[in-house]
Parts: structure tokens; C-alpha cells; sequence
């Protein structure tokens, strides 16, 4: 059963989550000789670049005024081909989301709630999310060109641990998205923060981040290990 719904809530943020999480699996990059050594944001770019199929698992932690601790959501991410991005949410219930690309460029995405009915959309009716598509397409496949099209891009820190930060250029979207920084030990994307302009950031935790993060509860603790400074 598909939703007509022409403008879906909240799919910007997951959308970018989602996407971002596609580059999270390390992969056979080589290693820096020095580690301490300082890096561009040409450098992050490089090893964020993945092919697919990949999948790792995350942790997603909403933060809410209205709650004393962000809420916490794990699962997997999935990308089991290039047009292909899912998002498997398993506790503290189900849900899956699968982004699908076509060859003209358009593409769908459909919602599946354990209990509830499929919703099913064209990104066409979303132009934000359409963007955020191409823009994390030219993330994954290492194409800063396109990347600098829609994005400001600065990073800081060494090979050892380093911050990406995009800020949106187009006006559409920069009324809904503030910012996402990217947060890494050498190869691997440990944490991505997405800042909405309005509303309660989202923060997930990725690779060995995730897995260290089921048995951290503390939010002081979680921010640290989003941000590299707790070892796993």
C-alpha cells in the first residue's frame, strides 16, 4: 500500500544518516605511516569512498528536550548494490527503509513498520531528499567535484583521528540542515551529528563505535566515544 503524501516528515535527516553510514566499513585502504599525521579533508574523502555491497551495524541516540536521555534506536545498515541503501532498525522496534536508485536518476523510498502498512514515495516529491541522494552518491564514490557542489567541506585532526564538517550551499536545504560532521579513527567512520536548523540533533555511532556504545549509557560517555575521545 503506498502513502501519497507528497512531502514525508523527517526523511532529510535520515536520509543524510543513512547515507553517511554507507561509507562507515573499513576496507583494505592502506594504513598512514604516521598517524599523528594532519589531514585534508582530500584525504577523508579518499577513504570514506566505498564500493558496495557493504553493511555495518549502528546506534542511533535522538536527543529531545522532552527526554532525560536521548532516545536509542540499533540496527544495521545495508548496501547490497549501488542503487540500493537500507536501513534495518531492530530495537526498540522494527522498521525498515530501502532507498532504491534507477538508471534515469530517480528513486523511491519505502518505509516498513512491523504491524503497519508500507509507505512508498518518489524521491521527486521530496527535492530535498533527491539532493541529499546525489550528493552522498558523490561521497561514496569519491567525487569532491560533485560533492562541492552542495557542500562546504573542512576537516581537522590527524590520521589518528580526524572531523569532517559539510554545510549545505543550496537554500532549500539549508533551511532544514544546519550542518553534518563526520567523526573518525584512521580508515573508519565512527560517528556522524546531524544538526537540524530547527529541533534536537541526531548523533550515530557506527563500526566499533556502535559496538562499544551497548554497553556505554552515560550521555557524557557517548559523546566521547562519538567523538574519539573513548578508546573502544
Amino acid at each position: 500500500m503506498s502513502n501519497r503524501n507528497p512531502r514525508p516528515k523527517g526523511r532529510p535527516m535520515l536520509l543524510a544518516a543513512l547515507l553517511l553510514a554507507a561509507t562507515a566499513t573499513a576496507w583494505a585502504a592502506p594504513q598512514a605511516a604516521d598517524p599523528g599525521e594532519p589531514i585534508d579533508s582530500g584525504w577523508v574523502l579518499r577513504i570514506l569512498a566505498r564500493p558496495a555491497p557493504m553493511r555495518t551495524n549502528f546506534v542511533e541516540l535522538r536527543s529531545s528536550r522532552l527526554l532525560k536521555e536521548p532516545l536509542r534506536l540499533s540496527g544495521e545498515y545495508q548496501r547490497p548494490d549501488e542503487a540500493t541503501l537500507v536501513r534495518q532498525v531492530r530495537a526498540p522496534y522494527v522498521e525498515t527503509t530501502t532507498i532504491t536508485t534507477d538508471a534515469a536518476g530517480g528513486g523511491q523510498a519505502t518505509i516498513e513498520r512491523k504491524g503497519k502498512s508500507a509507505r512508498t514515495f518518489p524521491l521527486s516529491r521530496v527535492p530535498e531528499l533527491a539532493r541529499l541522494r546525489d550528493s552522498f552518491g558523490a561521497l561514496l564514490s569519491g567525487d569532491r567535484a560533485a560533492l562541492e557542489r552542495h557542500y562546504e567541506i573542512s576537516a581537522e585532526g590527524t590520521r589518528r583521528s580526524w572531523q569532517m564538517t559539510l554545510v549545505p550551499k543550496d537554500a532549500e536545504l539549508a533551511a532544514k540542515l544546519r550542518d553534518i560532521r563526520m567523526y573518525g579513527r584512521g580508515i573508519e567512520l565512527r560517528c556522524i551529528e546531524t544538526h537540524p536548523v530547527q529541533g534536537d540533533m541526531q548523533r550515530t555511532l557506527l563500526a566499533g563505535a556502535a559496538r562499544t556504545a551497548h554497553d556505554v549509557s552515560g550521555t557524557d560517555d557517548l559523546v566521547a566515544l562519538c567523538h574519539g575521545d573513548q578508546a573502544p
